[in-house]
């Protein structure tokens, strides 16, 4: 029998209603780009809920409809709930959202399960809303689509870096991290500090993004060292705050979208940055 790892966040982070979830995930994916970006190799996106962090989302998930041939993504989230010593992958065959399930690309657990800091583990995915808030979006997009998610707990850059080396082949295969990024500033104060943060991210530099940048700053950091060893660019698609959708500007929590991008040939000729150590 096929053991399926529930809902934990519908109805409170997006709808619980299979419609209602539908119309508002198209709603937040129709946003305009140029078909002369960039194909987007991995996207790192936020995760509160929709009314928050959703149009922020839908900026970086728009860019997918250019990317055909998406049969299986990589998805790295924190562990805020349930911590965890380097990274878990979930035993189960699928996670469910009210749209359907998305199966667990065993294939892809087994390769990672080969590092030796990826370990087993259901109980830090059980109530983890990072990485479920994203699936919506991917059977809006691509329908059939196997996942392998990653909950990242005391991981430094160049341990997520090799898991995404073992994972990270071919154009099938995307690349996920959900991460917000300031809490609990105050509106100018977060907004300064993302933008340093973003600058940061744009620069491919992990080593300057504090955990307190991001709460997703592990995986993040990951990411973009494995980016830096492909040659990739890291570019910005949106950046805002709680306090630009939903909230109020007193205590406000920072949402960024970045794509990660083959580098265009007038960028070839420059060295990657030092990112991570």
């Amino acid at each position: 029998m096929s053991r399926v790892r529930p809902p934990a966040v519908a109805g409170l982070f997006y709808p619980d209603d299979p419609q209602r979830l539908a119309t508002t995930v198209e709603s937040l994916l129709a946003v305009d780009v140029s078909a002369d970006e960039p194909v987007a190799q991995a996207l790192v996106v936020p995760h509160a809920g929709y009314v928050y962090s959703g149009p922020t989302a839908g900026v970086a998930y728009a860019r997918l409809r250019a990317r055909p041939g998406v049969s299986r993504v990589v998805l790295l989230g924190p562990a805020h709930r349930v911590w965890t010593d380097g990274l878990a992958v979930p035993s189960v065959d699928g996670f469910a959202t009210p749209l359907g399930m998305v199966p667990i690309d065993d294939a892809l657990r087994r390769r990672a399960l080969g590092v030796p800091w990826v370990t087993v583990d259901d109980a830090p995915h059980a109530r983890e809303h990072s990485l479920e808030v994203q699936l919506p979006f991917l059977q809006r997009l691509f329908g059939a689509v196997s996942l392998l998610p990653l909950a990242v707990g005391d991981a430094r850059p160049h341990e997520v870096a090799e898991v995404l080396d073992v994972l990270w082949d071919g154009p099938e295969t995307l690349v996920l991290v959900s991460t917000d990024l300031s809490h609990y500033l105050d509106y100018a104060s977060a907004r300064m500090r993302d933008e340093r943060t973003a600058a940061a991210i744009v620069a491919a530099d992990a080593a300057a993004i504090e955990d307190d940048d991001a709460c997703g700053a592990r995986p993040l950091r990951g990411l973009l060292v494995a980016a830096a060893r492909r040659g990739l660019d890291v570019r910005l698609l949106d950046l805002r705050s709680s306090g630009d959708t939903a909230g109020d500007r007193d205590r406000v929590v920072g949402y960024g979208a970045f794509a990660v991008t083959p580098r265009s040939a007038a960028d070839r000729a420059r060295p990657s940055p030092a990112a991570g150590r």
